[in-house]
């Protein structure tokens, strides 16, 4: 069966990795869903290109050959701080995951991955950029509200008191997880099984990173935020209203 031919009016999404056999499935899957893809080999073969033209959403390796995937986001980041960045990395790159996210990368993905995470993910970033495969109206959710914090469950985004807060995806669903159910302790692995639904290679050192970056992205629009409670071996709570 020959593989089906998005339309030229669907996002364009580019892969960008060193790796000929992943390329090609994630291309395959994406394609599957409606998107279109361009595939490149190694970073700097990706920026000869995508320096006159960005695609609508960007999903790189971290270690490549000629241009690694951290300099290839720097690069991005200068043309454009609203193109959906996503990273692919394996599991020992703790370092390099983190300082990509500092860069301005939307979400990261470890390898091994599964393939329909990886399009959930890419579903999520673009609606929350406003676009997707043509065709294929999301279903409409409603708004989550814990006092100020408002989360669009539709879009992926966060508003404190009308103004945004740039989550990633995990942090939002982490965010969510939390919020859903005020006052009650959610474990590390619950918060994991809801951010990470198809990835069983994250350990518990992840939840305590997204949630120091979610503390400080909160506090930064609300000076002395402190609605996420540590309960040491159990745990994080979000506080009940006061």
């Amino acid at each position: 069966m020959a593989e089906p031919v998005p339309p030229l009016a669907a996002p364009l999404v580019a892969i960008v990795d060193d790796e000929e056999h992943l390329r090609a499935t994630v291309s395959k899957a994406l394609r599957r869903e409606g998107y279109r893809t361009r595939l490149y080999a190694d970073g700097l073969q990706a920026w000869e290109e995508l320096e006159g033209s960005l695609p609508d959403l960007l999903i790189l390796d971290i270690i490549m050959p000629r241009m690694d995937g951290l300099e290839l986001c720097r690069r991005v980041r200068a043309l454009s701080t609203e193109l959906p960045v996503m990273f692919l990395t394996s599991r020992d790159e703790e370092f390099d995951r983190v300082l990509g996210l500092e860069l301005g990368a939307d979400d990261y993905l470890c390898k091994p991955f599964s393939l329909r995470e990886l399009v959930a993910r890419v579903k999520v970033l673009l609606r929350r950029a406003g676009l997707r495969p043509l065709g294929r109206e999301p279903p409409a959710a409603d708004p989550v509200s814990a006092g100020l914090l408002t989360l669009d469950a539709r879009r992926f985004t966060a508003a404190w008191d009308g103004h945004p807060v740039r989550l990633t995806v995990t942090e939002f669903r982490i965010l969510v997880s939390l919020v859903g159910q005020p006052g009650f302790v959610r474990s590390r692995e619950q918060l994991l099984a809801d951010a990470f639904p198809q990835d069983s290679f994250m350990s518990d050192r992840t939840v305590d990173c997204h949630i120091k970056r979610i503390r400080k992205k909160l506090a930064e629009a609300a000076p002395g935020f402190d609605g996420i409670e540590t309960l040491y071996g159990l745990g994080y709570r979000w506080r009940e209203e006061r």
